[in-house]
């Protein structure tokens, strides 16, 4: 199972990711979480992408499918992976076809979801800055003292969540990824998922779509 999940920051395509990797045992496959682990570390590409993410800009298509060609050549994708985050750009799809060739990707699964929606998700969001555990100060707020019941870190607003950051974030996505919608409908693999609607009706509504993969 060989899947893309595209929208805009804050759609949800990381929650539901889990949904499906802990149901088919596959990995999810964040450039977000490998790129912010590598400013963490403050690896030469970490140092690279730190000023482009903290200002919502997108690291360089070289670096990313350098990256992620690494990443799938790892043992635990052997039996599919879910890609979030990755393709950004047309050019990274092209880049992405290339190196599967004829083990390419079989599903794209769109997350649409109002942007009013989004710059409020993402705003409230509150973020492990030990472990990455996420809450959300409306609909899942965490510790009153802002210490992470797992690791004992403190809960943060990443730079990137800010507001000016987030709108910044949505401007990019528009320009550089949505045409990625058309690439992908060409190629039949596209389908489009109300990433607001209750989490019982988009876990249905994906099943539907990834069942016939399973092998």
């Amino acid at each position: 199972m060989r899947l893309i999940f595209l929208g805009a920051p804050g759609a949800g395509k990381g929650t539901q990711a889990v949904y499906l990797c802990e149901k088919y045992a596959i990995p999810q496959i964040s450039t977000g979480d490998m790129l912010r682990k590598a400013v963490k570390e403050g690896t030469e590409l970490g140092r690279q992408a730190k000023a482009i993410m903290e200002s919502g800009g997108l690291v360089s298509d070289d670096i990313i499918i350098g990256l992620m060609r690494e990443r799938l050549a790892q043992p635990d994708c052997g039996r599919g992976y879910i890609l979030d985050g990755f393709p950004r750009t047309l050019a990274q799809a092209a880049g992405l076809d290339a190196m599967l060739g004829k083990d390419g990707i079989q599903r794209v699964l769109l997350f649409d979801v109002p942007e009013t929606v989004i710059l409020t998700r993402l705003t409230s969001r509150r973020t492990c800055s030990q472990c990455g555990k996420i809450f959300n100060m409306i609909s899942n707020p965490p510790p009153a003292d802002l210490v992470c019941p797992d690791c004992g870190g403190r809960f943060i607003q990443r730079d990137d969540d800010s507001e000016a950051t987030v709108l910044n974030r949505l401007r990019v996505y528009e320009e550089k990824t949505a045409p990625l919608k058309g690439y992908y409908e060409k190629q039949n693999k596209l389908a489009i998922l109300r990433g607001d609607a209750p989490l019982d009706r988009i876990h249905r509504e994906m099943d539907d779509l990834v069942a016939p993969l399973v092998q």
